[in-house]
């Protein structure tokens, strides 16, 4: 009798116990940019290298927003969007991406140049507000 009794104490703490398991383990599985290990992967809010650059549309649509909207503020068409070359994210209150584009510049004979440029996407607003734009460092980091 009292075998029973420990029985219906212990069984439902065993079968918390392996389903608190596998999910843990289901988890690791759904969210694999997590690192799995519980959550030790990447760093929350570091920025993340954009694979496939150039074929990533989004990417090359964002390069050319930025590239219009420079011209835009600077009351010209000083820049022709060519392509981008280098990105990566970084999640705040939206995406922030940090892109490495390359222009053509209309007055230096359209001699290809490279630029720097932040741009944070918004899409429940939706929204796209470029932040910075620069002619390139020569070695960047972290691109």
């Amino acid at each position: 009798m009292a075998s029973t009794k420990l029985y219906a104490v212990v069984a439902p703490l065993m079968l918390v116990l392996i389903l608190s398991r596998l999910a843990a383990a289901a988890a690791d599985e759904q969210w694999p940019a997590s690192g799995g290990g519980g959550g030790r992967g990447r760093k929350v809010g570091g920025r993340t290298a954009v694979e496939d650059v150039e074929g990533n549309r989004e990417v090359q649509e964002l390069g050319l927003f930025c590239v219009v909207e420079h011209n835009r503020q600077q009351h010209g068409l000083g820049l022709v969007f060519s392509r981008v070359v280098a990105a990566q994210t970084q999640v705040v209150a939206g995406i922030k991406y940090y892109l490495r584009i390359i222009a053509a510049a209309r007055e230096a004979d359209y001699e290809e140049q490279a630029f720097d440029a932040v741009v944070v996407v918004k899409a429940w607003v939706p929204s796209r507000e470029m932040i910075s734009f620069a002619p390139a460092a020569e070695q960047q980091p972290g691109y």
